[in-house]
């Protein structure tokens, strides 16, 4: 019964993300700058297309690529912004 009511407190307390408009205007301006690196634009195609779709989850190619972006000193504020939201939106691996 224990068990039970911990899945039940999760499944009440996990919430889908979406991408929010923000996030979605930094990943447009990604995506539409030429002098972006593919990485940034693998991120911000991510983040922009969950604007509206909560069921979507961030690929590991897509968080990978994300993840490089924030640790990158030479990205610009639209790239990581887009960056930050396609990996807040990966789905979780769960415990070991």
């Amino acid at each position: 019964m224990k068990c039970r009511k911990i899945l039940l407190k999760e499944n009440i307390m996990t919430k889908a993300k979406v991408t929010g408009s923000k996030a979605a205007t930094s990943a447009s301006k990604t995506l539409t700058s030429g002098s972006t690196a593919p990485k940034s634009k693998t991120a911000a195609g991510s983040a922009l297309s969950q604007t509206k779709a909560p069921a979507k989850v961030t690929s590991a190619k897509a968080a990978t690529a994300a993840s490089k972006v924030l640790s990158d000193g030479r990205t610009n504020k639209d790239s990581k912004t887009a960056a930050g939201s396609a990996l807040a939106q990966r789905q979780g691996r769960g415990k070991k």
